[in-house]
């Protein structure tokens, strides 16, 4: 059975999530996109990505796979982008398609993931940009931002980040990039890369780097945080509205498998 990956890019604003939730009157974002394959396969597809984001979380790229019965010869004929176009919103897009190998695996294979947060720093909030940002009246300083970002460098255990509802057989990951810049005047970035994260984990730090910030507490209180290892010690998770998973990396020996479609 073929085995097809592709990326997804969507405004997470109208989802509950990634994932279907019971509870909730919003459609997921893997139901949708699943339920637009089943119309265009015409068979049951069983989606899987590289992670869930929450409700409200955005992607540009996040990477999808699954298997169909259709032949390959069927499978190189398919404009999947055009074909699924008419079965899901506008918020959602498929960009870039692949024929991958059998031991390609979309939440199994990742080497290392990207996510971006992204802050409207102004006197007032944005019509335009509200579902795209959170929002922070007061002038933020990145220097003490920065400093508070180093200490997530390296492999830690950040179980203080981690909010509940996950179960994970450990919580130490590595971060290999933290570091918050000026995208334009008033938009301020935080760009973070590590081999994996914790539920809301990304969310997590925001939130409690901007309270420290707030407060005016040294940013020497982020490797007390961390090294406390308790949920109760971090601050409350950032807005969900700013976050992006930016990109998902895998071994370059399971990319060259891949072939473009």
């Amino acid at each position: 059975m073929p085995r097809i990956k592709f990326t997804v890019s969507y405004d997470g604003t109208d989802f509950c999530g990634w994932q279907r939730q019971n509870q909730s009157q919003k459609p997921s974002v893997c139901q949708t996109i699943q339920e637009a394959l089943e119309k265009v396969f015409r068979h049951p597809v069983s989606l899987f990505a590289s992670g869930r984001t929450d409700a409200g979380v955005h992607a540009f790229n996040q990477v999808c796979h699954f298997d169909t019965s259709w032949s390959e010869e069927q499978v190189m004929k398919l404009n999947l982008h055009g074909a699924i176009r008419r079965f899901i919103p506008s918020t959602i897009t498929i960009k870039k398609v692949w024929l991958a190998p059998d031991d390609f695996h979309s939440t199994l294979s990742p080497d290392k993931k990207t996510y971006r947060y992204m802050i409207l720093n102004s006197e007032k909030p944005s019509v335009f940009l509200g579902r795209y940002s959170d929002w922070v009246r007061h002038p933020l300083n990145l220097d003490f931002l920065n400093e508070a970002s180093k200490y997530l460098l390296g492999t830690h255990d950040f179980k203080s980040f981690q909010s509940v509802g996950s179960d994970v057989p450990h919580t130490v990951r590595e971060i290999e990039q933290a570091e918050w810049v000026w995208k334009r005047p008033h938009i301020a970035q935080f760009t973070i890369t590590g081999s994996g994260f914790l539920k809301q984990m990304v969310r997590n730090i925001v939130g409690t780097q901007l309270l420290l910030e707030r407060k005016g507490i040294s940013a020497q209180k982020m490797k007390e945080i961390i090294e406390g290892k308790d949920r109760k010690l971090a601050g409350p998770p950032a807005a969900p509205q700013g976050l992006f998973l930016l990109r998902v990396y895998y071994p370059q020996d399971l990319d060259n498998k891949c072939r473009e479609l």
